[in-house]
């Protein structure tokens, strides 16, 4: 067998190795939906991604006989381990061959990394920020992944223990069928919330989202929203504007209800958008030459039937006064309207009851479950 080498990324060619790492391994997986390829040089370049101002970042990539075999992400997040009091190293975008040779080569070469930046502990996968891709798939292979999550192997869970990686946190996906009418239980909540406590449901516009700031207030609910969190790090005012301007303008506002109170405050969001699972994979993770098609295609006019609820925030102090039942009562109209017969939430740490709970009306499977490892250097 080829001798095995474990490089860190230097050049243009080995970022292109790195990029095309998941083609061999997911190459005849139907569940695999791939990353815009095109977006993955930028994570590494601080002109273009702001979370490198508080964080270290690494890429890696396994060579056997010249072809890439496996790839890994070593990042220090000063913040986050600041703020959680820590010193952690984390391990992201994890791909390797169905060998232990593979797997254990490139999660040493994050440890050493990490190790020799004074931290004691690896953790992962956990991206830069909790915005990103986290969770390691150990649970219903079976189902096709989504944009906003990971999918891996059932192979990945066996490496990472025999590695004596033990788990930290897992999170759980719902899943829920689209009824037809609203919930007695969300009408009559939001209803309440609405007469009694004086909020209100907006959908904003792009002049109010960049001309009035509230695409900031949305991001700045998400800081206080999310602080209590496992591993969150507040995002700081470069990134709230970077994703701003990256992600608000292409999602259809009709899915993002903003519930404002009586002084116009942000006290909650959610954001939603129609399933692009299918159409990512037709583009193969390229815009070109006919990526740009499938995916516009899908954000016009021909939906998926399902949707993707990527994340619910309320402001701490509203948290239990109906918010949440002013989102469904929303949305489950639009999403019928919409033709989505099903929608899949983004992960949720399994301990949090309220979250989780939230669901009970819409009869949720737990789907998906994830998982962060964590092993001392």
């Amino acid at each position: 067998m080829e001798k095995l080498k474990v490089v860190t990324v230097s050049d243009r060619r080995q970022m292109k190795d790195f990029v095309r790492v998941p083609r061999c391994i997911y190459s005849h997986c139907a569940q695999y939906v791939p990353d815009m390829e095109r977006d993955i040089p930028s994570l590494f370049d601080a002109k273009k991604n702001s979370a490198l101002e508080f964080s270290d970042i690494q890429p890696f990539v396994a060579y056997r006989q010249d072809e890439p075999v496996g790839r890994v992400v070593g990042i220090v997040n000063h913040k986050a381990n600041k703020r959680w009091q820590v010193k952690n190293v984390r391990f992201s975008m994890l791909e390797f061959i169905d060998d232990p040779e593979v797997s254990s080569a490139l999660l040493r070469a994050v440890a050493d990394w990490g190790r020799e930046r004074g931290m004691i502990a690896i953790e992962g996968p956990l991206g830069l920020t909790d915005f990103d891709k986290e969770g390691m798939l150990v649970e219903d292979f079976d189902m096709i992944g989504s944009v906003n999550t990971i999918y891996n192997p059932d192979y990945y869970p066996r490496h990472m223990e025999d590695m004596g990686f033990e788990k930290e946190v897992d999170w759980l996906q719902i899943h829920i069928e689209i009824p037809q009418e609203i919930p007695a239980r969300y009408a009559r909540v939001a209803q309440y919330a609405r007469e009694q406590i004086g909020l209100r449901v907006v959908k904003l516009t792009n002049h109010q989202i960049f001309q009035e700031g509230y695409g900031r207030r949305v991001f700045q609910l998400l800081n206080n929203a999310y602080e209590p969190i496992f591993g969150f790090s507040a995002l700081s005012d470069s990134q709230i504007d970077e994703f701003v301007h990256k992600y608000l303008p292409v999602i259809d506002k009709q899915l993002i209800p903003v519930v404002l109170n009586s002084q116009d405050e942000v006290v909650g969001v959610a954001i939603a958008m129609g399933s692009l699972s299918h159409p990512m994979q037709k583009a193969k993770g390229r815009l070109f030459p006919f990526g740009w098609y499938h995916l516009g295609r899908a954000l016009t006019w021909h939906r998926e039937d399902n949707a993707e609820m990527l994340l619910i925030a309320v402001r701490p102090d509203y948290q239990g006064l109906g918010v949440n039942a002013m989102f469904f009562d929303n949305l489950i109209p639009i999403f019928n309207k919409y033709g989505f017969r099903w929608a899949e939430t983004g992960p949720q740490l399994e301990d949090n009851v309220r979250e989780l709970s939230q669901w009970k009306p819409l009869h949720p499977k737990f789907v998906k479950r994830r998982r962060c490892y964590k092993k001392a250097l």
